[in-house]
């Protein structure tokens, strides 16, 4: 049957009928009166998404091009940072400040587990010169399904007293709490395909003012990325370049669905859902990547021993037209992961586990028929 897929990949994100609509209206003047007013709009909804009174600029870019401008915005060639690395993308910004010339210490934890934050500790609290300029972590690890204790690595960044934290909140923002403001976040990117339920195309970069005090002396080439041409235009509800204005069109009516959601219920459904699909793996006896103390609100890794991961996912698509996510790098053909994050709810994981219960039973994998389901139900009748 045609028309049935369902994206259940970590990103892009199923995007809601009244979005897709939004989108599909005439595109109108990026230097019109018409634009400024929607340009306001969206900035108010960014900022209360956010939590933060702050600057919250919107990039033409994916969630990595956010990174890229946070990074190079803030900073000069030769700055000592610490990045934390446990999954594809916090290596991912190791490589990317190695690029710009920056000197990158990385914290380091096996894929699968969490950061520890007194590792953070220790290093912060050993630099008595205050040689580190920055500290970069991912929030929630995409890959591997594992989030990060950015509140502890902040208290610790914040006790330095002199570097930046910089977040990778790609998909952590919309899914889970992430209070810029109250947690004096400096740089915070994300993207507009994940916890946003909106196509690729847009990042978003929120910004302090301890930030913008590191811009005015730092020396890291930018153009297209230089936020300070951001901010001077978004005070005058517009862009310095040519925007994706029908993405703006989609951004104001998700932001308006988020706020009819409120921010609580968005982030206890992720959390609702997550644990369906948890709940539903332990009935079948598969394991995590990682363990569920650490898991990701935004997508859950699979480490099936007794079935073949790509099988799984393979015969997911050809049978029941529904996509999961398959691993990255050394964990490819290894894992299958879960995402459960931006439009996704409990139908949707309902719809998956049931999917996945009968495409397992097809591959061999020792389960009592109905058990994933029961489990899900479960977690739904004592947190609905």
């Amino acid at each position: 049957m045609a028309d049935r897929s369902l994206l259940l990949i970590p990103g892009p994100t199923l995007v809601p009928e009244s979005v897709l609509q939004a989108m599909a209206q005439h595109p109108i003047g990026h230097r019109s009166g018409e634009f400024s007013t929607l340009m306001a709009e969206v900035t108010a909804g960014l900022q209360w998404l956010h939590q933060t009174t702050n600057d919250v600029l919107i990039l033409t870019a994916s969630g990595t091009g956010a990174m890229e401008a946070g990074i190079i915005n803030f900073l000069s060639p030769g700055d000592r940072v610490l990045c934390g690395c446990n999954g594809k993308f916090g290596e991912r910004w190791a490589e990317l400040c190695q690029a710009f010339q920056l000197q990158v210490e990385t914290i380091t934890a096996p894929w699968g587990q969490p950061l520890n934050p007194d590792d953070f500790a220790e290093k912060l609290q050993a630099d008595t010169d205050k040689t580190i300029k920055a500290v970069i972590i991912t929030h929630s690890e995409t890959s591997t399904g594992v989030i990060n204790d950015l509140a502890t690595i902040n208290r610790h960044v914040k006790a330095h007293g002199q570097a930046l934290i910089m977040v990778d909140a790609v998909t952590s923002l919309g899914a889970t709490p992430v209070p810029v403001d109250d947690w004096g976040l400096d740089v915070v990117a994300s993207g507009s395909q994940k916890g946003y339920m909106i196509p690729p195309g847009l990042g978003f970069v929120a910004v302090s003012e301890r930030a913008w005090q590191a811009y005015a002396t730092a020396k890291l080439p930018k153009f297209y990325f230089d936020l300070g041409q951001y901010r001077r235009d978004a005070a005058k509800h517009t862009t310095p370049f040519t925007p994706p204005v029908n993405l703006f069109f989609a951004l104001r009516r998700s932001l308006e669905l988020m706020q009819k959601e409120g921010l609580e219920q968005i982030f206890a459904r992720h959390d609702r859902s997550a644990r369906m699909v948890r709940a539903a793996v332990a009935a079948w006896n598969l394991p995590l990547l990682g363990a569920a103390a650490s898991a990701s609100p935004a997508v859950t890794a699979v480490a099936p021993t007794t079935v073949d991961a790509e099988k799984v996912r393979s015969l997911l698509k050809k049978q029941f037209g529904i996509a999961v996510a398959g691993g990255q790098d050394h964990l490819k053909g290894k894992i299958f992961r879960i995402g459960h994050l931006g439009f996704a709810g409990e139908r949707e994981m309902l719809t998956v586990i049931a999917a996945l219960e009968t495409v397992l039973h097809q591959l061999g994998q020792p389960l009592t028929p109905g058990s994933g389901v029961g489990a899900a139900l479960q977690v739904l009748e004592t947190t609905l």
